[in-house]
């Protein structure tokens, strides 16, 4: 088998490597239908997050379960399934709370871009379609694996109700998916920071009311400037830089809540400005896994289309290709097909 390896800042290879094996009996095997390179990939493909040696990628994915161990009860060969980029056990104290990504005995999947995965605590992190799905909707489950689950986790954590402002920051994939969970949680003005037209376009698609191009001091102001000078109920920060964290906090009422699932590069938060905005806090690695059932559900029936975010397409030996494209900011999200 080959699968996806980054070697040094943008040099991706897809090689050999061994086949995945049930090594534990609460593993699963799974034939990928579908996997992708997610904007979080690009912060070690830039060199940004230091890599020593070759290292596997991918943490998204969808596919056919094809061996169980013995102890898995809850998913079986020939279904069709969707987990988390962390397994979880989903029974200890932190998963029975709600935050599988924070399991006492999670791991991170990292080998997703490849035919193959092995998925450990199989019973716990998976979760089957109703049946096997159509191909054309293999696009929309595969981001229930991580972006739409993360957009959906971000407006959670910022409290989005029926009626409420809503300021997204970051037009990535995240982001947008962000501006589509507002919109299905209800909030009636949803502003999307955005500079790049393809993006702002999905995002009206999605559900945006506004769109504000400006970033930083400028984008606070024309957000105050929209909300009478008081600021948004809910802001998903999307991004994870010192900039868009900033933006996000400046951007909420008194009261509001920020919700961040941005991967936090050099963001630092200075205690006393922060105490004196009343603004909550809340983010973090997004637990996929405890909306996985409602979002599953939600596409089966085809209230939402998140997979309108994949704007490339390749067969997975262009992996490589995918994440250029990403890079060069060509493609909102790449999808790859084994």
């Amino acid at each position: 088998m080959r699968g996806t390896f980054l070697h040094a800042p943008r040099d991706i290879r897809f090689e050999d490597r061994d086949e995945p094996k049930i090594l534990q009996p609460t593993d699963a095997i799974l034939r990928i239908s579908a996997t992708c390179v997610c904007g979080s990939d690009l912060w070690p493909y830039r060199g940004i997050n230091r890599i020593t040696q070759p290292v596997t990628m991918g943490h998204e994915y969808c596919g056919i379960v094809e061996e169980v161990g013995r102890e898995v009860t809850r998913v079986k060969p020939g279904q069709f399934v969707i987990g988390s980029f962390f397994t979880s056990d989903n029974t200890c104290p932190n998963c029975q709370a709600g935050y599988q990504t924070s399991c006492l005995h999670k791991s991170v999947v990292s080998e997703a871009q490849a035919p193959f995965l092995r998925v450990p605590l199989a019973d716990g992190t998976l979760v089957p379609t109703p049946e096997i799905p159509p191909a054309e909707m293999v696009p929309s489950l595969l981001t229930l694996s991580d972006v739409m689950g993360t957009g959906w986790f971000a407006a959670d954590a910022a409290n989005v109700k029926p009626g409420g402002t809503v300021v997204v920051v970051g037009d990535g994939a995240v982001g947008l998916l962000g501006v589509l969970s507002a919109r299905q949680m209800g909030a009636a003005r949803i502003i999307a920071m955005s500079r790049h037209e393809p993006r702002q376009k999905l995002a009206r698609e999605f559900g945006a009311t506004d769109i504000v191009p400006e970033r930083g001091d400028e984008a606070v102001a024309r957000v105050l400037e929209m909300t009478g000078g008081i600021g948004a109920d809910s802001v998903l920060e999307c991004v994870g830089t010192q900039e868009s964290m900033q933006q996000a906090i400046r951007s909420t009422r008194p009261g509001g809540s920020v919700g961040y699932v941005g991967v936090p590069h050099g963001v630092e938060l200075d205690g006393e400005k922060l105490f004196w905005t009343h603004v909550h806090l809340h983010g973090g690695p997004a637990p996929v896994r405890r909306y996985l059932p409602e979002l599953i559900d939600l596409v089966w029936k085809g209230k939402i289309d998140p997979g309108k975010v994949f704007d490339l397409v390749l067969p997975i030996e262009q992996v490589a290709e995918g994440y250029r494209a990403m890079d060069e900011r060509r493609a909102i999200k790449a999808l790859l097909r084994p």
